[in-house]
């Protein structure tokens, strides 16, 4: 009897850690508006643009969108007669860690793409520093690489002063990821390490995912690849986007691209 009572629990154990290699992760996206703008523009938006994301993952695939917008329509919009909008993450990304492939579906001024691309590799640094976010004890994970700050100017429509072109500056980021969801998931593009990524920090606060729930995944036929919009690669999708910025460059508000 006590036999059988041992090889009862240790099915149900193996069941519940089963459990842990999928799940849906609610992150809270915190991005700092004022560090983007010129002082100028400071009094015209909020300093911070919050906004509610999911991440379906498993160990073999993840896919992070943004949630429903249930919730107050976003500061950020029709504010004072004009509409603004400084970016928010894609709205959907999958990968693929098995076959080593991402997909993405955005939207760009009106036009869908989805883009095909290969999961990008992150040398992460490891640490042994720890601290309990929603419920599970994380440890710390950092990487450094150069990308553009995201931004924008009020420019003077009579100045014949061109804007400075956007230069890449070193970057860091802060992970904290949760061994014992064993998935190498994390929000957005981020991925790679011993667990789930449960907190992400980009240029010290300058945009935080923070996991505020963790959930079951209760049918795992909710974790699909996006279909819709037109096949570009990356690199086609960059060059779409410089055309769109180059057409806002005569615009009294000049932006530049950002991450």
């Amino acid at each position: 009897m006590k036999l059988s009572l041992f090889t009862i629990g240790l099915i149900l154990s193996s069941s519940l850690l089963a459990q842990k290699n999928q799940g849906v992760v609610i992150y809270e996206r915190k991005q700092n508006m004022h560090r983007s703008v010129i002082e100028e523009m400071r009094a015209m938006i909020p300093e911070f643009r919050s906004s509610k994301h999911m991440l379906l993952f498993t160990e073999q695939q993840s896919l992070y969108k943004i949630m429903p917008k249930d919730e107050a329509p976003d500061p950020f919009n029709n504010r004072n007669g004009m509409a603004i909008n400084l970016g928010g993450g894609t709205s959907e990304t999958y990968l693929n860690f098995g076959e080593n492939k991402k997909l993405t579906a955005t939207d760009l001024f009106g036009n869908a793409y989805l883009i095909q691309d290969t999961i990008r590799k992150y040398d992460w640094k490891l640490t042994d520093e720890t601290k309990t976010i929603a419920g599970y004890i994380c440890k710390k994970a950092t990487t450094n690489y150069k990308a553009f700050r995201s931004g924008a100017r009020i420019m003077n429509p009579l100045s014949n002063v061109s804007p400075e072109p956007p230069k890449q500056e070193d970057m860091v980021v802060i992970a904290w990821y949760a061994l014992e969801l064993s998935s190498p998931a994390g929000p957005e593009n981020y991925s790679g390490l011993p667990g789930v990524i449960m907190e992400l920090d980009f240029d010290n606060g300058a945009t935080v995912f923070l996991a505020e729930e963790y959930r079951k995944l209760d049918n795992t036929n909710q974790l699909k690849e996006p279909k819709k919009g037109r096949k570009v690669t990356q690199d086609e999708y960059v060059n779409e986007t410089k055309k769109v910025i180059e057409n806002m460059r005569n615009g009294p508000i000049q932006i530049k691209s950002g991450n």
